[in-house]
Parts: structure tokens; sequence; C-alpha cells
């Protein structure tokens, strides 16, 4: 059975204890004519309602946090939760590439800061060009990377895989940093990932260590959902907070 924190717990003040007032007995009061009930509120624009949600889980500064994943399982169990755990870790986002473009030329020629320098309209969109090309070349050969590379011993993607649907919605798409939220608990593929498991344990020892960042979350949706799929695997999740 795994032992993972409930971030959503909190404590609570126990009700009615030394110090709350009593209520003296009283005669009932004759009943009051009932006030009249304020109209209910409009429902929020569903638009409004995704700003506010993805503002809630995914902060426009993002806060890296680290964390201490231990597992502990019969040596052949870990080893198979080990195999299904690697991969590329990388989410295989599909970039759009010309909406990408054009904000980097309007950024360019329109620059928000008066500070800032500005482009001649040619200039602007050559350089946006560059851009493009640079950043989807970087993101096709990473993309390349899943399903192939095991460079990653605990990939979320691998593990709880982001449905095409979301992935073709794009990384900064409110309804897709909804799922990641629901599902995963972060917003983000988690970073530095490594397996801190001593060698000679990595085998014979029912202990597996791993070390990683997240984007501002532990992700324990995720960690929830894999232990009732790997009940004879016990995780136990550590942020560190101290760690810069």
């Amino acid at each position: 059975m795994s032992h993972l924190p409930d971030p959503r717990a909190r404590d609570v003040a126990a009700e009615g204890g030394q110090g709350a007032p009593r209520l003296a007995a009283s005669q009932p009061a004759a009943p009051q004519p009932a006030a009249p009930q304020p109209a209910a509120p409009e429902p929020a624009a569903p638009q409004a309602e995704g700003m506010k949600t993805t503002e809630a889980v995914a902060p426009a500064h993002t806060d890296w946090l680290h964390h201490r994943l231990t597992l502990r399982a019969a040596p052949d169990a870990l080893a198979a939760f080990r195999a299904v755990a690697r991969g590329a870790g990388i989410i295989p986002w599909r970039l759009d590439l010309d909406r990408l473009e054009e904000d980097w030329f309007l950024r360019l020629v329109a620059p928000a800061t008066a500070q800032a320098q500005r482009l001649s309209a040619a200039g602007a969109r050559i350089l946006a060009a560059q851009l493009r090309e640079a950043v989807g070349r970087r993101h096709a050969i990473a993309v390349s990377a899943v399903g192939i590379s095991q460079a990653c011993p605990f990939d979320l993607h691998a593990l709880v895989p982001v449905p095409d649907e979301i992935l073709f919605l794009g990384p900064d798409d409110p309804r897709a940093l909804t799922w990641l939220w629901e599902h995963w608990g972060t917003t983000a593929a988690l970073r530095h990932v490594a397996e801190t498991t001593p060698e000679k344990d990595r085998l014979a020892s029912g202990t597996m260590v791993l070390s990683f960042w997240s984007a501002d979350w532990t992700p324990w949706r995720a960690l929830m959902r894999l232990a009732e799929q790997w009940p004879a695997v016990r995780f136990d999740i550590r942020p560190d907070y101290g760690c810069a």
C-alpha cells in the first residue's frame, strides 16, 4: 500500500473546545417573514473560468520543486516497474509553428516595454522566421526520441500518457494544462530526473530512489494512480523545499 501525503489535507481546529460560548436556553422567537432571496449569480463565462483554472494550476512564473521519490517492492516487481517507467522524459506536443512565428513577429515589431529596441517590420519578420526554424528543428529532434529513448528513469508520459487529442492542443492551451493537473498533479514534464540508487543495489535490492524537479506542484495525482496500478510497489515522495 502506498504512503502518499494528501496535498489537499489541512489541519482543522476542533469545534466546541474550551472557551467556546454556550448558548442559553430561551423561548423561540415569533417567526419572521422570509427575506427575499438574492438573485442567483450569473455563471462565469467558460473562457474566464478556464483562465482562472490555468492561473491556479500553472502560475505565470514556474516554481520548480525538488523531490526525492523512494520505491520499495520485491525485486521482481520493482524490475517490472523500472522497465515500464523508462522513457524519453518528453511530452510530444504538436506545436503550431505558424502561430508562434506570428506571435514572435508581433513582439519584435512592437515590444511591450518602451526601453526595448524596436525592429523594422522586415527585420522582425526575418528574425521570427529564424526562430520558427530553430524551434521547429529542436522540437522535432526531441519528439523523435519518444518511444525510443529510455534516458529518463521516471517518465510521466510513459506511465500516464497524454492523449493525442490533448497533445494537439499544445502546451499553453488551458485545456491541456487542466488535463495535466487532473491526471499528473503538475503541468509540465519532470526535469533532471535521475536514479540515485547505488549501482550495486539496483538489481538485488527492493529499493529504487529517484530525484527530480517538478513544476509548481508535487505530481501527486500521477503517484496516486500508479499506486493503484502497482499495488505491490510502495511509493514514498518527499519534497525538498531547501534544495536550491
